[in-house]
């Protein structure tokens, strides 16, 4: 993404302006990526998220990510499809669903994780390794910050 003379100044001064700009095109690479293997953000997230917190109940998945519960609901069932995750009925509350990554799962995280990192490598390309571990390091905080903003 290379910043172009149209865009006033007055935006490029501001860090939430860049941070829109540079993580929308992030995205948009990163979905692209996920959606030739017929997979979403969403997906990802969701099989990160049981990789690295264990298995959840499939409300408390969709809590974690911030996702509405009924589009949880449809992503573990396409995950549940492919061979992702598995899914069962909590022996104490029936009415609860516990998802948990399947040996597949953890093979398909891996290889999204190297799509993500090439994304990463490719919209971080003007920075050196230095300023990388610097940006990550800033990013980390400001993330850690927004719980007291309400984000």
């Amino acid at each position: 993404m290379s910043a172009d003379r149209s865009t006033p100044p007055t935006l490029l001064d501001l860090s939430t302006y860049l941070l829109s700009r540079v993580g929308k095109a992030a995205r948009g690479l990163l979905a692209e990526r996920l959606a030739e293997r017929g997979l979403r953000l969403w997906d990802m997230a969701a099989l990160a998220a049981l990789a690295d917190f264990g298995p959840h109940a499939q409300r408390d998945l969709a809590i974690r990510l911030g996702v509405d519960p009924s589009d949880m609901a449809k992503a573990v069932d396409q995950l549940a499809a492919a061979g992702y995750v598995d899914r069962a009925r909590d022996m104490a509350d029936r009415r609860r669903v516990s998802v948990s990554l399947a040996p597949a799962g953890r093979a398909v995280l891996a290889d999204l994780d190297a799509e993500a990192r090439a994304v990463q490598d490719k919209v971080l390309e003007p920075l050196d390794a230095k300023e990388r571990q610097l940006l990550q390091g800033l990013l980390l905080r400001v993330h850690e910050g927004l719980a007291d903003v309400g984000g």
